[in-house]
């Protein structure tokens, strides 16, 4: 028995990280453009490649965490796919629903500067395949997938009904794009939605609104409206105002953010849905699981890549007796 199954991507993250002073790169911070010059020879100053794919990030952000996790996703057979394997089972993920094909591992790079990053980032066609049958889990938590990804979603809902598993659900920017009958079915079926700011105001409005951050008015009417959709707990975060939850028993909670020195944000939230899920997991409350994920989330954006500053369960532990006046506050 799993006390909970990932499902979506894992794939390869290759970080390039660009000094500051590069003459070959800039900044247009009113158009947001990246500026490259064409055809240069560019110094980087860093160079990583790790495992990535919210699937994946999230599967062992909760094996860290003292828990039974497993992940369902799709590789390749080469030899990026079996580092992928092979990370799994280091980190204890168990990986009896990992599917292996003829295909290659789907790779990302991140460009990082300026404490951002900017992704380049390749789907490889896969069918998702999934069978959840020989499967047993508390919770089942539903995250982004590539093309051909609408049987799979198809799939994971019904298996949450059939075995009343509850269901957490991080959609990705395909499925936001979408918003087909399958996602809103799921939304209105899962016990836990994560979602930024932008996202929530996607999903319930069909685009961003650009609303200020930080304004809890606000924030309260996305959580509102989201709930009104079916969902039980309503995660939203946003940014360097925290995050937000409007829970079953219509509890409204703020928690602000741990402040650090930020390398890059890659993964920042699926370290935050670790968290959170592995307190819920462990027994634990609301609010206290906010600040589990929030202190997860701010290990991880102190380095590059998604998965090195996942913390262990110890080492959570330690960093909530250092913060034990940073609290969720009901508003």
């Amino acid at each position: 028995m799993l006390d909970i199954l990932c499902a979506g991507d894992a794939k390869i993250d290759i970080f390039l990280r660009i000094p500051e002073s590069n003459p070959y790169f800039g900044l247009d911070k009113t158009q947001n453009k990246l500026l490259i010059s064409f055809g240069e020879k560019i110094h980087v100053e860093r160079y990583i490649l790790g495992i990535g794919g919210n699937a994946a990030n999230t599967a062992v952000g909760i094996s860290r965490l003292g828990l039974a996790v497993g992940l369902c996703a799709e590789i390749g057979k080469d030899e990026l796919s079996q580092k992928i394997l092979n990370h799994l089972n280091k980190e204890h993920v168990n990986t009896a629903l990992l599917l292996q094909t003829d295909e290659d591992a789907s790779v990302s790079v991140a460009l990082s500067y300026q404490g951002e990053r900017t992704l380049l980032t390749e789907h490889v066609k896969r069918n998702h395949d999934f069978n959840f049958e020989k499967i047993e889990t508390k919770i089942i938590y539903l995250t982004s997938l590539g093309d051909a990804w609408e049987k799979a979603y198809e799939n994971v809902l019904s298996f949450a009904k059939s075995k009343n598993v509850k269901l957490a659900f991080n959609p990705g920017s395909v499925q936001l794009e979408t918003k087909g009958k399958v996602v809103m079915d799921i939304i209105e079926n899962c016990n836990y939605l994560f979602v930024n700011k932008q996202e929530a105001e996607e999903i319930l409005y069909g685009k961003e609104l650009g609303l200020e951050d930080g304004n809890e008015n606000q924030i309260k009417k996305l959580l509102y409206g989201l709930r009104g959709l079916g969902v039980k707990n309503v995660i939203i975060t946003d940014g360097n105002s925290g995050s937000y939850v409007e829970s079953e028993a219509s509890k409204t909670y703020h928690l602000g953010i741990i402040k650090v020195e930020v390398s890059e944000k890659t993964g920042a939230g699926d370290a935050y849905s670790a968290g959170f899920l592995a307190a819920i997991s462990h027994g634990l409350e609301i609010p206290e699981a906010m600040k589990w994920g929030a202190l997860n989330s701010a290990n991880v954006i102190k380095g590059i890549g998604a998965q090195v500053g996942l913390l262990t369960k110890s080492e959570l532990e330690e960093k909530l007796k250092e913060d034990a006046n940073f609290k969720a506050e009901e508003i």
